[in-house]
Order: C-alpha cells, then sequence, then structure tokens
C-alpha cells in the first residue's frame, strides 16, 4: 500500500527551565494510505508531539516528514485537526460551526449548505443544524467537531485524545461513529490515546511509544476484522491477545515513568 505519511529518523528537544529535553529519538514510521493507526504510551512520550510535526505546527530538528509524498515544511493544510479541546464555537449555531471550515476554503453558500446537511446526517445530529453548543450535551458536541473536521474531506484525520473527556458510554458511542465514518470515507487516520482498550478496538495498528525520550517500542497489528462491532469487541480472542501483548509493552514504560 502507498504511504501516506513516512517519518524517518525523526529527533525533537526543547529547553525547559534552562535544560534541553529530548522528546523524540530517532522515530521511523511509515503508515499506508486509508491506514487507521493509534498512538499510546505513558504521559510525555512525544505523541503529541510527533503529531503536531505531521500537521506542520512543530518543525523537526532531525529526520523528515513527508505527507502524501511531500516534505511537511509549515502548516499542513491536507489534514484535518480534532484534539480533546474541541475548536466549537459558542456563538455560532450548529450548521454556522460545521461550515466555518468551508467558507476559510471558499466554497459557495448553496454548497456550504449542502454538505453541512450532509455532514449533520453523516454524525447523527439531523435536525439540530440551528441550535447553539450551550444547547447540546457533551457527546453531541463532540458530533459538531467530528462533523466540522470531516467538513472539507481533508484526506488525513489527525485526533489527539478526542473522546478523552466523554464517559464510558459517550466514548463507545463516539467510536461507532468514528469507525462507521472511517469505513465510508478511507481516510487516513492517526489517534492518539491513553486508553488502551480504545485504540485496540478502533485500530488496525497500535504503535508503543517508550518513555522520554520518545521511541518506537513495538507495532501491533490487530487481528480484528475491520466489521468490530464496539460495543462487543471486547470480548473476542483478538482483542484479548492484541491488548495482552500490548499492555506487556506499554507497562514497564508508564511504571518507569511513574518512579521518575
Amino acid at each position: 500500500m502507498t504511504a501516506s505519511i513516512a517519518i524517518s529518523a525523526v529527533r525533537k528537544s526543547y529547553v525547559s527551565r534552562g535544560r534541553e529535553i529530548l522528546a523524540l529519538d530517532r522515530v521511523d514510521l511509515d503508515i499506508a494510505e486509508g491506514e487507521f493507526v493509534a498512538f499510546v504510551g505513558p504521559s510525555g512520550c512525544g505523541k503529541s508531539t510527533l503529531m503536531n510535526m505531521i500537521a506542520g505546527i512543530l518543525s523537526t530538528e532531525e529526520g523528515r516528514i513527508t505527507h502524501e509524498g511531500k516534505p511537511v515544511n509549515g502548516i499542513n493544510r491536507n489534514v484535518g485537526y480534532m484534539t480533546q479541546q474541541d475548536a466549537v464555537l459558542p456563538w455560532r449555531t450548529v450548521a454556522e460551526n460545521v461550515a466555518l471550515p468551508l467558507r476559510f476554503h471558499g466554497m459557495g453558500a448553496a454548497a456550504r449548505a449542502a454538505r453541512v446537511t450532509e455532514m449533520l446526517a453523516a454524525v447523527g445530529l439531523e435536525g439540530f443544524g440551528r441550535s447553539f453548543p450551550a444547547e447540546l450535551s457533551g457527546g453531541m458536541r463532540k458530533r459538531v467537531a467530528l462533523a466540522q473536521l470531516l467538513a472539507y474531506e481533508p484526506r488525513t484525520l489527525l485526533m489527539d485524545e478526542p473522546f478523552g473527556a466523554l464517559d464510558a458510554q459517550l466514548k463507545l458511542v463516539m467510536q461507532e461513529q468514528l469507525l462507521a465514518i472511517w469505513r465510508a470515507r478511507r481516510q487516513t487516520v492517526v489517534f492518539v490515546t491513553h486508553d488502551l482498550a480504545e485504540a485496540v478496538t478502533l485500530a488496525q495498528r497500535v504503535v508503543v511509544f517508550s518513555g522520554r525520550p520518545g521511541r518506537i517500542k513495538q507495532i501491533e497489528t490487530v487481528a480484528l476484522p475491520e466489521e468490530r462491532d464496539v460495543f462487543r469487541v471486547r470480548f473476542l480472542p483478538e482483542f484479548e491477545v492484541a491488548y495482552t501483548r500490548l499492555w506487556e509493552a506499554l507497562a514497564p514504560e508508564i511504571q518507569r515513568g511513574a518512579a521518575a
């Protein structure tokens, strides 16, 4: 398969209180076009730093990142980025929020309205276009943020703990929604999470990062079908096998970080 994202010998450090902190050290990873990959690792291991470099928000210190064959030098406008803190504006309606990136991309009013209707249907928010964010539940706000992310059809989705603030039930609902959209649209997804079960539930491959400096410790291919039921997948033997292997790699890194 063609690589959508190619990460080669990437190193990144920063200065904190007068001393240099090495965040990532010689990271190599290829992510195929249309692949769903999850990053897991202890806090401070550089997962979000790497995500920000793929997005072009941060520059690489050493090494190289390419997206769709082009070096990432500056803001990468061919990716959509969703974080734990959504970008939904409280003074705009749901429809206006979803339409905002389309306006920035110069789409005409009629085409915008049609796309907004399509996106709200895709995330199960038909009939809520005139509502304001304050009138929605936390899960519905996340759906608005997801619709906003998908509206201009970025070829790659970067998602940094997007469901971390949701309760367990809402998280499952959003996971199901995301997988359904991914299967239908086949965008490349890079998903950062601290929840190992979430990573195994969603991803085709899970990448385990070591504690700082972040290095790739293990990559696990998840032997689950794409048509997986997030509400029942944890009871499958394939889930248990992947989870156990990943936990054996991850647990020492978490313990090492807690002891530091």
